[in-house]
């Protein structure tokens, strides 16, 4: 029996190899890992479908591989070790069919060994002349149903009304290919491979830069006083197993300024014209890691104590630099920050996280001489930029948005740091 390639979830068709956890006469059994596959950003663990010992690996690692294609191939058994129903059919006399019918038969099961369906979609699949392993299946393990089906087909005569190269991106779509440049005759050099992860972050970044009319805001605040509350009470999150720093804090001060701002939790549904206004809050948090930038998303935030903020920053953090991360956790954020102060730096432009209009970039602190009740004062100042979509969001609201934003930081509330 063959073991393909299932559906990863919406929008993922395909990927890349990173992982080989098992070999040629291993004994697998059904749910048991047996590939790592690099999708997008994650890294998921795509189990075994079937109990058996393997026969045949037919990926290595560094392919990129599409749902439906074979990972490997397993001796099952004898056929007592089936489902019953694919026993009886086996079993069952072939009777004379027209040779349309057969054909219809071969395209079924073959659609059956790919994807999770009902017999009445593969069926509907078959007479329709779609292949079901480019069908995004909406319910678990990517089970396609009726509704899937349909909206694939809405999606396919969508794109066939489309004018002739409307789909493709409009930086590209005239661009001449680079020419080749033998950097080595100047001297010694060294090639590595681009990962897949850095092939989805440069696609996602020129996709970002070249569709979206940007502006960055710049200012500082004054977090001489937040800094002293976090320092206050650091001991006291630590006996509760978490280390209070900049991030969370600053999380409760964009959330509360978002509220304020709704049209910075937006996004721009080009399609219908029209721009979604989220009454949730979920926020990314960009984390530097050795493979490359990867953005989780703490849901809902405005439902969590500085506690639970702390604790769960660190956690996906953490899971993040391990390659932990599922899809689904770097997905449906409504604002993205992005924190270089552990690093360095000041100022600088973040990119927007599509299909976000907004992103706040943090700097590192710095102590500045500053006017302050007609005396001159050393403070904290915390470089901030925001670089926002003009398509959706205006000047004039970006810097009140600013104002605010800092006016939140520097007058951040006692109550909302102490432990209960």
């Amino acid at each position: 029996m063959d073991v393909r390639l299932p559906k990863l979830g919406e929008g993922a068709d395909s990927g890349v190899v990173v992982g080989l956890l098992v070999k040629e006469g291993d004994a697998v059994k059904e749910g048991q890992t047996i590939i790592e596959l690099e999708n997008e950003k994650a890294v998921a663990p795509i189990p075994a479908t079937v109990s058996g010992t393997v026969t045949k690996i037919r990926v290595k690692e560094g392919d990129k591989i599409s749902v439906g294609q074979i990972i490997l191939s397993v001796d099952a058994g004898d056929t007592e070790a089936k489902p019953a129903k694919e026993k009886a059919a086996e079993e069952a006399p072939r009777k004379a069919k027209p040779a349309e019918v057969e054909d219809e038969q071969e395209n079924v099961a073959k659609a059956e060994a790919e994807v999770a369906a009902a017999p009445s979609v593969r069926k509907l699949a078959v007479e329709l002349g779609i292949d079901l392993a480019r069908v995004r299946g909406s319910e678990r393990a990517g089970r396609i149903v009726m509704d899937d089906l349909r909206a694939h087909i809405q999606r396919l005569q969508k794109l066939a009304l489309q004018p002739k190269g409307a789909a493709s991106t409009p930086a590209r779509s005239n661009a001449v290919p680079p020419e080749p440049i033998d950097f080595s005759k100047w001297g010694a050099i060294s090639r590595k491979p681009v990962s897949q992860l850095r092939k989805v972050i440069s696609q996602r970044m020129a996709e970002s830069w070249t569709t979206v009319p940007r502006v960055t805001q710049f200012d500082e605040a004054d977090v001489t006083a937040l800094m002293e509350l976090r320092k206050k009470y650091q001991a006291a999150y630590e006996a509760k197993g978490a280390r209070l720093t900049l991030t969370p804090l600053v999380l409760k001060a964009v959330v509360a300024t978002l509220k304020q701002y709704p049209i910075f939790n937006a996004s721009l549904d080009e399609a219908a014209g029209e721009i979604v206004f989220k009454d949730y809050y979920h926020i990314g948090v960009a984390v530097d890691t050795d493979a490359g930038l990867l953005v989780p998303v703490l849901r809902d935030v405005d439902k969590k104590n500085l506690l639970q903020l702390t604790k769960e920053v660190e956690e996906l953090a953490a899971r993040a630099r391990e390659r932990k991360l599922s899809l689904d956790e770097m997905k449906g954020g409504t604002f993205t920050i992005s924190n270089q102060g552990g690093i360095g730096g000041g100022h600088f432009t973040p990119i927007i996280n599509l299909p976000e209009v907004a992103i706040l970039g943090l700097g590192r602190g710095a102590l500045k001489p500053v006017v302050k009740n007609k005396q001159i004062q050393q403070r904290l100042l915390l470089p901030i930029a925001i670089s926002y979509d003009h398509r959706v969001i205006d000047g004039g609201a970006a810097a009140r948005f600013t104002v605010d934003l800092v006016q939140a930081l520097e007058g951040f509330s006692e109550e909302e740091v102490k432990l209960g």
